[in-house]
């Protein structure tokens, strides 16, 4: 059975402490369609945000995603979990930092850190792990050349 980690895992030991060749980060915006009423981002779009930056991450491996599923394997998400810091307000900029905190043939962790553009502060971090399955949803291996590309810097 899978033990849940807590945040305090990532805190403090996350991608922008980790560094390294496996660590992405980009710029990112709160649209009005994320928010609600006060004009705070809703806490589901943190999410979105990580899929967004493990989605980017593949692409700057240079093994997009789409590539991945066109060879047969899905990242399933199996366990998720994000820890709010601060709120996100409707136009402001942020950075998503994505770091691939393990990888095997069968199963990915991502960290993931949301952080204020100008002071770098904190305002949310999380993790995800991923199990790898064919088409039919029966767990397999990601090929080598995959895991690699992964694992590139």
């Amino acid at each position: 059975m899978m033990k849940s980690r807590s945040s305090e895992h990532f805190s403090n030991k996350t991608a922008l402490n980790k560094g390294g060749k496996n660590l992405i980060e980009f710029e990112e915006l709160v649209r009005y369609s994320e928010t609600d009423q006060m004009g705070v981002a809703h806490n589901k779009n943190y999410f979105g945000w990580f899929e967004i930056g493990r989605t980017e991450y593949c692409r700057q491996k240079n093994i997009p995603y789409k590539d991945i599923e066109a060879q047969g394997f899905y990242l399933v998400v199996v366990e998720a979990f994000c820890k709010y810091k601060k709120p996100l307000k409707y136009d402001q900029k942020f950075i998503i930092r994505v770091f691939l905190e393990n990888i095997t043939p069968k199963k990915l962790e991502f960290a993931y850190e949301l952080v204020t553009k100008e002071e770098k502060k904190l305002i949310a971090s999380g993790h995800t792990v991923h199990i790898v399955t064919n088409s039919d949803a029966k767990t397999c291996s990601l090929p080598p050349h995959i895991v690699n590309s992964l694992k590139a810097s």
